[in-house]
């Protein structure tokens, strides 16, 4: 998702998920919704959170935020019905793993509802706090709805699940009317920070450890990973660590013939190490709706002479790492997951590195490689250095719960300031029912919506259509893309192969520094 240029005062350009009009925003700094720091202290009673989710990813991310809530607080989660809401099966894989409070989800998960009867039911019972956990355009729908029909209304919290580096102004441009904005690291605090600031926005950022990452120490760069580098179980009844798991992504890489290479490499590797199993993880079975969109599944691209060991399979990523050797991606949020662990990963790097791949925040990480790395079973651990700016803060760096507690104090006291949305002009009904209907879909069946529609439908297709021809006549500026790295030139490597039975204390003695490869068990093809 590319950021808005701003230009003479105002914000300009597509600014919608799902491909909504351009609306333009004003660009100049706003004071509204800046608000005094009150003291923190303990709650002065029990605390109400409900959690709203929809697509896969998102439903992931915030019952496993809502969880991390202190131990007194009543939690409850709903499924909001939109045209990506996850199906069930993806929910249960999603809720796994989750406390005593919300464990219950993993078994019966919530039946989506509409809107309307989801905001309904926060009017007639309003909870302390939301957390709006919904992909952009319909967390902006319901910021808006809760806003107009709760007169006291909840305090409303949101955020981006998994890696949201580099920063997004389209997570900013929906989320601005939310009290509160859930980060994941420093770095990108910062970044949404001086994003929010050039846009006109007030900060209104907060950190908070990824759910996914909680178990990572300073072990996971060092021994934590010799049992995962032998294949052998972490400890008695553990699980038997066979398996390089693929995490894939829906839209990076973007192109056939991009993903159909990844799919060659992947091939090569399962044909070079016959004992293991290699696993394409994908996110949903045919069907299944995700966060973002994919055009070239790659179940569709595996070649029907692909050798037995390489599989295709679904599933909660957790359950995968508890056999994973190695976790390979281009950029998913899967390999926090295995760093927390102390699993080797890799992020490939074959088609460079930029904003559209979404792996410039892996550089320097240790986990930089290539497919020769993936083929000959060379692959990464983070690196300490890199590991305090990039998710895996001490946790008494997170703030979230203060400044939540804080803003639900301000709400009890009658003080909590609603903040300016970021899209200052609405265009009246028609306006309205146009982003209803491109936020929800079918979901909508308001006649005023279907009018929207017929009306707005026409004048985004001649935008879009317009856009290209600019681009024809006047291509934008190339991405700007680093270079391809590898396992075997980081750290002064000068391409020597990592002995299968080396811990990473022996490759440290090798001359590799903190920037460590390994070869896990084999790996060697001799």
């Amino acid at each position: 998702m590319s950021r808005d240029h701003v230009s003479s005062g105002h914000v300009s350009g597509p600014v919608d998920e799902t491909g909504a009009l351009d609306v333009p925003a004003d660009g100049g700094a706003s004071t509204v919704g800046r608000e005094a720091r009150l003291p923190s202290g303990p709650s002065p009673r029990g605390r109400r959170v409900v959690a709203l989710v929809d697509t896969d990813s998102f439903a992931k991310w915030g019952a496993h935020l809502l969880a991390a809530a202190p131990a007194g607080w009543d939690l409850d989660l709903r499924t909001v019905a939109t045209p990506r809401s996850a199906s069930a099966k993806q929910l249960r894989s999603a809720f796994r793993g989750l406390d005593a409070r919300l464990a219950h989800l993993r078994t019966d998960p919530p039946t989506p509802k509409n809107v309307d009867a989801v905001v309904e039911e926060l009017r007639v019972d309003p909870p302390d706090a939301v957390l709006v956990s919904l992909i952009g355009p319909v967390a902006e729908l319901v910021i808006d709805e809760v806003h107009r029909r709760i007169p006291d209304r909840p305090v409303l919290v949101s955020g981006l699940p998994g890696i949201s580096f580099p920063a997004k102004w389209k997570g900013i441009f929906f989320r601005a009317r939310a009290d509160l904005f859930v980060l994941h690291s420093h770095r990108e605090v910062r970044a949404y920070e001086e994003m929010a600031i050039e846009g006109g926005v007030v900060p209104h950022f907060a950190l908070a450890t990824l759910p996914f990452a909680r178990s990572a120490s300073a072990s996971a760069s060092t021994g934590a990973t010799a049992s995962a580098s032998t294949g052998a179980p972490d400890a008695p009844g553990a699980h038997v660590r066979d398996a390089v798991v693929f995490a894939a992504q829906p839209s990076v890489p973007l192109e056939r013939v991009d993903r159909a290479l990844v799919v060659e490499w992947l091939v090569a590797t399962a044909r070079q190490h016959p004992e293991w199993r290699v696993v394409i993880k994908t996110r949903a079975a045919a069907g299944e709706h995700q966060t973002h969109r994919e055009e070239h599944p790659y179940p569709d691209l595996v070649p029907a002479d692909a050798p037995a060991n390489l599989v295709v399979e679904s599933g909660p990523m957790a359950e995968h790492l508890d056999r994973a050797v190695a976790l390979v991606t281009i950029s998913s949020t899967a390999v926090l997951e295995a760093a927390a662990r102390g699993v080797p990963a890799l992020t490939l790097t074959d088609f460079g590195i930029g904003r559209h791949l979404i792996n410039e925040v892996f550089v320097s990480s240790g986990l930089e490689g290539d497919s020769v790395d993936l083929v000959d079973g060379r692959f990464g651990t983070v690196r300490p250095s890199w590991m305090q700016d990039n998710y895996f803060h001490p946790a008494s760096d997170d703030d979230w719960q203060r400044r939540l507690t804080e803003l639900m104090a301000r709400r009890d006291a009658g003080t909590l300031v609603d903040r300016e949305p970021a899209r200052r002009s609405r265009g009246g009904v028609l306006r309205r029912a146009w982003e209803r209907k491109n936020a929800l879909g079918g979901a909508d069946r308001s006649a005023l919506g279907w009018l929207a529609l017929v009306i707005g439908a026409p004048i985004r297709t001649t935008k879009r259509l317009a856009r290209k021809a600019r681009a024809l006549v006047d291509p934008p500026e190339p991405v700007v893309v680093a270079a391809p790295t590898s396992q075997r030139v980081a750290g002064g490597a000068g391409g020597e192969r990592v002995a299968a039975a080396g811990s990473a204390a022996n490759a440290a003695s090798e001359g590799l520094g903190d920037r460590q490869q390994e070869l896990v068990a084999g790996g060697d093809p001799g």
